[in-house]
């Protein structure tokens, strides 16, 4: 998907891509306009994108005149900070009004309301679950605790005390808080469905990491980070190449 911000104040337009890159870092933020003049000149030389995130009040008019310009409109998320033009808004194929400031969780159900009326043409069920990731967020769906088998006894593990959880020697395990290592009878890649993303974040093939226990971040040779983690783990922790933009988006979120 690609997408298209509107906005006259720069830290705002910033912000935005920001939290479109946090929802989902595989959407493609293809321009930044800032005025009316900028804009119409933008969709009368470039096709129409996906969507539009735009702002009402610009500093040369409103995004309403960008719109009355255009033959085609694409779907559009009113980013603003006035409430009185939402019934208009809603002439204009608009899926979301959007008080400033923006709320991430608005802005990804808005962007999973735009893919489900677009589905299954332009989205793979990949991108569909991870805004979905973020109603479950909203809703309590996550994960709070595990049960978990020590010989013949059961234990439950609280979530929030988990520090990491790692895949070693052929099998999964949760390091505490506390440094205890425990088995788990979970793959990683379950685990990441049931743990709340916004806490734990999957940084290679064999650990995913709480925020919370990442005590320094550095540098690491072909563009990748070097975590320190607490507890500490046996060996290098590297955040793959890949996974490099995303990390950095969900630190800073």
């Amino acid at each position: 998907m690609n997408l298209i911000i509107v906005e006259d104040e720069k830290l705002s337009a910033e912000r935005l891509q920001s939290l479109v890159n946090q929802i989902d870092p595989k959407i493609e933020v293809v321009g930044m306009l800032s005025s009316v003049s900028e804009a119409t000149e933008w969709f009368r030389d470039n096709s129409p994108p996906d969507i539009v995130l735009l702002d009402i009040q610009l500093s040369d008019g409103t995004g309403f005149d960008i719109l009355a310009t255009m033959s085609t409109l694409p779907c559009i998320i009113f980013t603003t900070a006035y409430d009185e033009y939402a019934l208009k808004a809603f002439k204009y194929n608009s899926i979301e009004y959007l008080l400033k400031p923006i709320d991430k969780n608005e802005l990804a159900t808005a962007l999973l309301k735009f893919s489900q009326i677009n589905r299954p043409a332009i989205y793979d069920s990949a991108f569909v679950k991870k805004i979905e990731n973020v109603e479950k967020t909203i809703t309590g769906e996550y994960k709070r605790r595990f049960l978990i088998k020590i010989g013949e006894q059961f234990k439950n593990i609280e979530v929030e005390n988990i520090a990491y959880i790692y895949y070693q020697n052929g099998s999964c395990n949760i390091c505490t808080t506390d440094d205890k290592r425990l088995p788990i009878d979970y793959s990683l890649d379950q685990l990441e469905e049931v743990l709340n993303p916004a806490d734990f974040l999957r940084v290679n093939r064999q650990l995913i990491v709480k925020a919370t226990a990442i005590a320094e971040i550095h540098t690491y040779f072909n563009s990748r980070l070097l975590l320190m983690l607490n507890p500490s783990f046996n060996e290098e922790v590297i955040v793959s190449r890949d996974r490099v933009s995303t990390f950095k988006s969900w630190m800073d979120s």
